[in-house]
């Protein structure tokens, strides 16, 4: 059987509770997953997750353009001191998000930009929330380019936009969307992405794939996603656990795998 990772999850907003989302993605062969910090409060909480389910268990931690506001001078301290810990693999969610606009975008972009710098200071890679912020995320990630390592997860964007982030040597990360009956433009971009420049997530509980949709998602069906990427990509499941297991190790060094 296959094995993978599930370089996108939120681990701690199971409704099935973490132990037994852990327990059925083992048994489908998500030997990894890595759990999303996205604001102070849960920031305490995936760093518990990943030290108590090791060696499965990594996490981020960052501040999501919905809380940008809450990145203050106490949120950038815990996050500074906690990144030095072997099982914090990365700086995120970062980003932008101007479909929701829960932030000033202002203030998006300063936090955006300042987390990037966190990241750069202590040489870890990033993972970045786009969603109706194409040309700004761009603009701020060329700011930095050279400099900084990262992915767009989960993402639903251009060919525009891949191209852009591939140009500035950003991976890229897919979700359950592509297999969403109207994600054929999706499809098409997934079509055109380099093999060894992609990541596979579940963004668990969110964005559940077919054949699932209606019910939550789970690290589990990460699995659902990457039969959908495989046949895009015209290759084998196993060769794209293969190679999406080399991307996830070489993105994210801190990472382990026996």
């Amino acid at each position: 059987m296959e094995t993978w990772i599930d370089i996108h999850s939120h681990l701690n907003m199971m409704e099935m509770g973490d132990e037994k989302a852990l327990e059925m993605a083992l048994e489908a062969g998500v030997e990894r997953i890595i759990t999303i910090g996205t604001c102070p409060k849960d920031h305490p909480v995936v760093l518990k997750l990943a030290a108590d389910h090791q060696p499965y268990v990594f996490c981020t931690l960052g501040v999501h353009p919905h809380d940008a506001e809450l990145f203050d001078e106490a949120a950038e301290a815990f996050i500074v001191e906690n990144l030095s810990s072997p099982r914090v693999v990365a700086v995120g969610e970062i980003g932008l998000d101007y479909y929701y606009d829960q932030a000033p975008r202002d203030v998006q972009q300063k936090v955006f930009r300042r987390q990037i710098e966190v990241a750069i200071e202590n040489q870890l890679p990033v993972e970045i929330h786009t969603r109706d912020a194409e040309e700004d995320t761009v603009r701020i990630l060329q700011e930095y380019q050279g400099r900084v390592q990262g992915l767009i997860h989960c993402f639903t964007g251009t060919q525009w936009l891949a191209d852009e982030v591939l140009k500035l040597g950003m991976n890229i990360s897919i979700s359950g969307v592509v297999t969403f009956k109207k994600a054929e433009a999706l499809r098409e971009v997934v079509k055109s992405l380099p093999l060894d420049r992609i990541h596979v997530e579940t963004d668990a509980p969110f964005l559940t794939p077919v054949p699932f949709r209606g019910k939550t998602n789970h690290p589990a069906h990460v699995v659902h996603t990457a039969k959908v990427v495989a046949d895009l990509k015209g290759v084998s499941l196993t060769e794209l656990s293969e190679q999406t297991k080399k991307n996830a190790l070489k993105m994210f060094s801190k990472l382990q795998w026996n």
